[in-house]
């Protein structure tokens, strides 16, 4: 079987590079085991169908749902606007604000690109009409933005944890320390380069301009409190906390700040409806590629060797960092997730690793590549934005990957980053 399994991942690649998108060159690889293996084509359905006949996994298109609905009522400005009144009369304010923004952005979204369109469209923009260099305002932004999937609410939390049967909520606790971590380390580095590039700072707004920011942005501040105080209050389940997000998200924008119109409903919907089949589309070939790689017993064969060739529990962290980093530049994050997943998991609980610390170790990896050239799909939206090449881009963002690659190394050798959090609030 395993030999079998090596000849589907020959045809496979094949797949990937005569062109096809890489769901269908996932299916075709399982169509291929059973034809070849000699079993029943109709496995492959089958095992497609059971990875969407899951409770957590209607999480994923409710989270995209409130991540339209923010974008298309503009409550960024507003979170946007508050971060500003809050550090604006820093040196290199807009760049701290840009931070801040994007943490709180974190708790309400969790997606790097949506971040990265969404407040980093306004911030980038913010930051060049005041004198920073584009590259500068983009770099920073595309940074800041890799703290979406960080703190929870996290779309590829929700697939790690469907797909390695971990726990959301614990995978969500785990989040908040190290998202915390990347934003404190990101607004040092902007300590460290204001005054070399002479990042300017602006009058303080006072207390009152704060207050008054902060009313005007109550609301939606209030969403990651509402999300995430329910979900651990045990006023709802994750998934539940997905759907409570989406009809707060549409209350704002409908009834409270009124930016948002009903005609513009359908078009939210379908491109909605088009980024979740996209996801689904993934997460189905993958569970019965993975279902592949079981019956060949790939993980079986490849757990015991990587133990045999690698006795320390670091040292397997480390190789892991290294191949994740590698894959997140040329591999979308959700795709890389679904097939590694399979592989990883059974390997790092041999080595007696939480499954809870490795899906933050690899989601906070492949999430990294998303603003590391050749691919950096983060760096193609800033880039766009800030109107700059994409070379230059890929330049400027390299000094900040620094801080980050810090905090990545930090939660791979302290396991109590990531793990104190969910032991504490749900025990071991």
């Amino acid at each position: 079987m395993t030999h079998l399994m090596l000849e589907i991942a020959g045809i496979w690649l094949l797949a990937i590079l005569a062109g096809l998108p890489l769901f269908a060159a996932m299916g075709l690889a399982s169509f291929a085991f059973v034809a070849i293996g000699g079993l029943s084509q109709t496995i492959v359905p089958q095992k497609m169908s059971q990875a969407m006949n899951s409770f957590p996994i209607v999480a994923a298109p409710l989270y995209i749902l409130m991540g339209n609905i923010l974008a298309a009522a503009r409550i960024n400005d507003r979170i946007v606007a508050f971060a500003s009144s809050l550090v604006g009369w820093l040196r290199g304010g807009y760049a701290h604000a840009s931070i801040i923004a994007s943490t709180i952005f974190a708790g309400m979204v969790g997606s790097a690109v949506a971040d990265a369109a969404g407040v980093g469209a306004i911030e980038i923009r913010s930051m060049k009409r005041v004198g920073y260099r584009p590259e500068t305002a983009a770099a920073i932004t595309a940074a800041a933005a890799t703290i979406g999937p960080i703190i929870p609410p996290s779309l590829p939390m929700v697939i790690y944890g469907v797909s390695a049967d971990v726990s959301i909520g614990r995978l969500f606790l785990a989040g908040f320390i190290p998202g915390a971590l990347m934003s404190v380390s990101l607004m040092a580095m902007v300590a460290v380069i204001a005054r070399r590039q002479g990042l300017p700072s602006h009058p303080f707004a006072g207390l009152r301009g704060i207050w008054v920011a902060f009313k005007q942005g109550l609301f939606a501040l209030l969403a990651p409190v509402i999300l995430l105080g329910g979900m651990f209050s045990g006023l709802f389940t994750p998934t539940e906390a997905a759907a409570v997000a989406a009809f707060y998200a549409l209350v704002l924008g409908l009834l409270v700040y009124r930016t948002l119109e009903v005609k513009m409903l359908p078009a939210i919907l379908v491109e909605t409806a088009e980024m979740t089949g996209v996801v689904m589309a993934l997460v189905m070939a993958a569970a019965a590629l993975g279902w592949c790689m079981s019956v060949s017993r790939i993980p079986q064969t490849i757990t015991p060797l990587v133990v045999q060739a690698i006795h320390s529990q670091i040292v397997f962290l480390l190789v892991c960092n290294l191949i994740l980093l590698f894959i997140g530049c040329f591999m979308e994050t959700l795709a890389a997730l679904l097939i590694l997943i399979p592989i990883m998991v059974p390997a790092a609980t041999s080595f007696g690793i939480d499954p809870v610390q490795l899906g933050l170790i690899m989601i906070f990896n492949l999430i990294l590549g998303t603003i590391h050239p050749p691919i950096g799909v983060v760096l193609f939206v800033t880039a766009r934005i800030a109107e700059i090449s994409y070379e230059k881009m890929s330049r400027a963002i390299m000094p900040w990957l620094v801080p980050l690659l810090i905090v990545l190394l930090a939660i791979t050798l302290w396991p109590p980053l990531t793990l104190w959090l969910p032991n504490l609030v749900m025990g071991r």
